[in-house]
């Protein structure tokens, strides 16, 4: 499996970025998709995920502003950003996980997200 992710850029408090993140490869063996970002002398962490069938969870931190959505149709996963804050700037990154007998994590490059105050 291979994570595309594009979208990140600069943005100033208050407004909206969209990230997207195209799969390709063995996409059928993917259960969830989510976003993970890293902060600068922060550890990664989860942003949101996805299931397969839809169900959604957010971190504390981003509940409500910001909204998680998949096209299994195209293979892509978006993450939504709205009322960005500046801690919100990080470097964001595309995760898809495959469960079963062989779990495995799979990751795109990461996109940079800077929200100025």
């Amino acid at each position: 499996v291979q994570l595309q992710a594009s979208g990140g850029g600069v943005a100033q408090a208050g407004g909206s970025l969209r990230l997207s993140c195209a799969a390709s490869g063995d996409v059928s063996s993917i259960n969830t998709m989510a976003w993970y970002r890293q902060a600068p002398g922060k550890q990664r962490e989860l942003v949101a995920v996805i299931s397969n069938s839809g169900i959604t969870n957010y971190a504390d931190s981003v509940m409500g502003r910001f909204t998680i959505s998949r096209d299994n149709a195209k293979n892509t996963v978006y993450l939504k950003m709205d009322s960005l804050k500046p801690e919100d700037t990080a470097v964001y990154y595309c995760n898809a996980y495959r469960a079963g007998t062989t779990p495995y994590d799979y990751w795109g490059q990461g996109t940079q997200v800077t929200v100025s105050s």
